[in-house]
Parts: structure tokens; sequence; C-alpha cells
């Protein structure tokens, strides 16, 4: 038998849970972000809005939401389908959310060039090069 007080870490629709979620604690939960510190202070920066509008990292998240991250590059789109309370693995992370973003530009998938080991600082030449792969 079930207690009364035990709850799930994902709740829908169907369950019985909270109505709504710190918005900190939601994005950290789904693995947006690796830490709750790292929610926070990316809600404080403004790269996080919740349906179009700035928030704090305290605004409470309901199912049926527009979450907007921004990252260095491009825009993270998700909408909210669960309410988590707790950190869960990845696979059920992704149940909780539609992701409607456009997949990262190349650059930023792209493996960070490396140069031989014991080859020495890189030329300016060299440094050039460099940049115009990054597209700097």
């Amino acid at each position: 038998m079930a207690s009364p007080h035990s709850s799930s870490p994902v709740t829908g629709a169907q369950d019985s849970g909270p109505s709504s979620v710190r918005l900190d604690v939601w994005l950290w939960s789904v693995r947006i972000f690796k830490t709750r510190a790292a929610a926070t202070t990316a809600c404080r920066a403004g790269h996080v809005r919740l349906n179009d509008a700035p928030v704090k990292a305290s605004q409470a998240v309901r199912v049926g939401d527009r979450v907007v991250v921004r990252r260095p590059g491009w825009q993270q789109v998700l909408d909210v389908r669960k309410l988590i309370l707790k950190r869960v693995g990845a696979p059920v992370a992704r149940e909780c959310y539609e992701d409607l973003s456009a997949p990262p530009p190349p650059q930023i998938r792209a493996a960070v060039p490396r140069r031989d080991p014991g080859a020495g600082r890189p030329t300016k030449k060299d440094r050039r090069k460099l940049d115009e792969l990054r597209g700097h």
C-alpha cells in the first residue's frame, strides 16, 4: 500500500502532483542545465524566457508553458509536457518536454581543432587558419 505522502518524481495531468514547479528546479531536473545553480544564474542573466517574458528562477512553470533558453550561437525552445520535482535519467527527462528548437549550428557541434603534441605554440599564420576554421 502506497503512502499518501510518497510521490513520483515525474508528475503529469493524471497525477495529483503539484500544478507548478520552480523554473530553475524544472530546468535542472530535465537536464537542460548541469546544476540548479547554473539554471538560476542563467535566469538572472536573462538567458531564460517563459512564454516570451523574462523570468526569475522562482517563477512557476506549468504544463503547456513555453521555455526559451539562449545558448551561445542558438536558442533552445521547449514546450513543457510534464512537471518534474527531482532529477531523473535522460530518457525520462526527454518525455517531460518537446524540443521545438532548430538544431545547433555545425560550428558548435564541431570538434575543437587540436595540434600535434610537441608542435609548440601556433604561429600567427596558424592562428589565422584556426580562426578561419572556427568561422571567426
